[in-house]
């Protein structure tokens, strides 16, 4: 186990001219750990999350990532050329809408085997396989294989945005708002699955929501946001059934009231 974050955040702000995008945000994240970024609309917590996944370029502040060989990379200093590479091998980002996320006329087994290419897997045999496992692993049918997403379900369609980002054993997973949009029995049992996924694959992970189920769930620790500032940061639980700060306090009684 090391003792060192796999992502280290410091001071990190972006403005959009005189509007606040996050402003002044600084945590580490360690390996396995998954952290939840709660807020309202217009929080921040996706430009955050942007920001972090090299989506944005921030307006001041660092983020350095511990790569596979042990030495802290600064994101921000990286070619595009090197961060691409880094989203499609040590990083997935599941999007709250799966189109954005699958490649949409060409079959589920192809979205699965694309990032298996990406990370130099040639054999077709092996790449077919390992969609077939990826698949029953997310709850697809293996005779669906060979379907394109558009003929899935919305939840279906999220679980195999689910199996391309984690078939190539990312060590960090992005999501946004990964039950959204679908029917409360379909985010059940998505959400088990996530959970399940992350634990056996000892995924770190940071999940924007603003469903604080969906953070007790899926987070061991938590940050809350609003007008792009952190007003409060802790253990999920602790924050869930403690919080300090008085936003927080009324986010967690405005779901106990519903």
């Amino acid at each position: 186990m090391t003792d060192e974050p796999l992502l280290r955040v410091s001071a990190l702000s972006k403005f959009y001219g005189s509007r606040v995008g996050c402003d002044n945000v600084s945590f580490d994240l360690w390996p396995g750990e998954v952290l939840a970024v709660v807020g309202e609309s217009g929080s921040g917590k996706t430009t955050l999350l942007n920001c972090l996944s090299t989506r944005l370029l921030p307006s001041s502040g660092t983020a350095s990532y511990r790569m596979r060989d042990g030495q802290f990379r600064e994101l921000y200093r990286m070619s595009e050329a090197e961060r691409r590479f880094l989203m499609r091998t040590d990083w997935g980002f599941v999007h709250q809408n799966p189109a954005d996320g699958l490649r949409m006329t060409v079959s589920a087994g192809a979205n699965v085997g694309e990032r298996l290419m990406a990370v130099g897997d040639r054999n077709y045999g092996k790449i077919r396989a390992t969609a077939v496992d990826w698949l029953s692993r997310v709850e697809i049918e293996q005779d669906r294989i060979d379907d394109e997403p558009r003929a899935f379900s919305g939840g279906m369609r999220q679980r195999l945005q689910i199996a391309r980002n984690l078939v190539t054993g990312p060590r960090l997973v992005f999501m946004d708002e990964p039950t959204g949009g679908l029917d409360v029995s379909v985010q059940a049992r998505l959400l088990d699955l996530l959970r399940g996924l992350v634990t056996d694959l000892g995924l770190a992970a940071i999940v924007v929501t603003h469903d604080l189920a969906v953070a007790r769930l899926l987070s061991q620790r938590m940050m809350v946001m609003k007008d792009g500032r952190v007003v409060e940061s802790g253990l999920t639980d602790r924050v869930l059934d403690d919080p300090r700060a008085p936003y927080t306090q009324l986010l967690v009684s405005s779901i106990l009231q519903v």
